[in-house]
């Protein structure tokens, strides 16, 4: 079993409520004196409350090209990167140096060198880190950059791990563009960063102290964050439109597909009972649920396919209201969210999270 040290997340300070980023979109993407009734339709049906945002909102018709947007997605990612990792190393007890291996992740944004790079020297990484950039997993990463550090550590118990994300939706947004897929996209996606850092079933040291050298390991601390079980990665045929981007001049233009409700329906039910079963559970046992906030209709079918009791997406609920789906960032949002809320000890719970491909991520965890 590895262990989820320390969960923590980082915004950026533009905050808006959801009406004023609506008039925002509208002006720059609807054509002149074009009807609004659907767009402000789609977005007051989103369930998104506020958003952090990489920008100020008057910034964003400023951008020319996707060039320009990209400049700016490096300046921030690197901050917001920075940030969320050293606060989660320190709540989890570790220094810079103590770091075997750090995967990040985005599908916002393109740099290289990779983000991680960039934090070796600011962070004062060892030089001897492994790196791991991913691009492309989408809003699966979250979930799945944990799966593949677990299966790293199991190996090298004695190690650190750190899964960094940052995804700056916002600085995607395709101007001129009135297509559906925009104008949901826009009334969903916001910004942010998170950082998960996990060690090794021989490596940790009490919260608030520097961790041990590298290679001279102690176990971690009861109760410091839930074990990393298992996890299992699903495929499904046909699906790669689904989701995703279409890359062109203007940059990353979205795909996404009205299907995504029904494939959690079609195939989420089985594919978590089978894996839990594996494990001689049901989703009865779970006790909690730490679930990608896709948006209100898939989280109606992730709750309708699994039969979940009521309340048991509410986390998930409130990250989507607070910040919006922040693609990769916020199934660990909500991870960070439901440790905090202290399920009960010794008991199981389980992180889901679809993305491009299309996909679905499952860990199983241990409270």
């Amino acid at each position: 079993m590895t262990r989820i040290a320390a969960v923590r997340g980082a915004l950026p300070p533009h905050r808006y409520p959801q009406a004023e980023i609506t008039d925002t979109f509208a002006a720059l993407c609807l054509p002149t004196g074009a009807d609004r009734r659907v767009l402000d339709r789609v977005h007051a049906s989103a369930r998104v409350d506020t958003r952090h945002l990489a920008l100020p909102l008057d910034h964003y018709a400023k951008l020319a090209d996707f060039g320009a947007a990209n400049d700016v997605w490096l300046e921030v990612a690197v901050d917001l990167a920075a940030e969320a990792t050293e606060s989660a190393l320190g709540a989890a007890g570790f220094g810079a140096r103590d770091v075997d291996l750090i995967l990040f992740t985005t599908v916002t944004g393109l740099a290289v060198p990779s983000v991680d790079a960039r934090l070796v020297g600011r962070l004062g990484l060892r030089e001897d880190v492994k790196r791991l950039p991913v691009f492309g997993l989408g809003c699966v990463a979250g979930a799945a950059g944990i799966a593949r550090l677990h299966d790293y550590l199991r190996d090298r118990p004695d190690q650190v791990a750190v899964l960094v994300s940052v995804e700056l939706c916002s600085l995607t947004l395709q101007r001129d563009d009135a297509s559906m897929a925009n104008v949901v996209a826009s009334a969903l996606f916001g910004d942010g960063a998170a950082a998960v850092v996990l060690c090794g079933d021989d490596r940790g040291g009490p919260a608030g102290e520097p961790g041990p050298e590298p290679g001279h390991g102690r176990r971690p601390e009861p109760g410091r964050g839930p074990g990393v079980i298992a996890a299992r990665s699903r495929m499904y045929p046909d699906s790669e439109r689904v989701m995703g981007w279409d890359v062109g001049g203007s940059g990353f233009r979205i795909v996404l597909g009205a299907d995504v409700p029904e494939m959690a329906r079609t195939h989420l039910g089985g594919d978590v009972r089978d894996f839990l079963a594996d494990h001689g559970l049901t989703t009865a046992d779970i006790t909690a649920w730490v679930c990608h906030p896709g948006g209100p209709r898939v989280l109606e079918a992730v709750a309708e396919t699994l039969d979940l009791p009521a309340g048991a997406l509410d986390a998930t609920w409130r990250s989507l209201a607070a910040t919006g789906n922040l693609s990769s960032t916020s199934v660990l949002h909500v991870l960070r969210d439901t440790i905090a809320a202290g399920p009960e000890p010794g008991t199981p719970g389980l992180m889901i999270a679809m993305g491009p491909g299309f996909c679905s991520e499952l860990v199983l965890v241990e409270w």
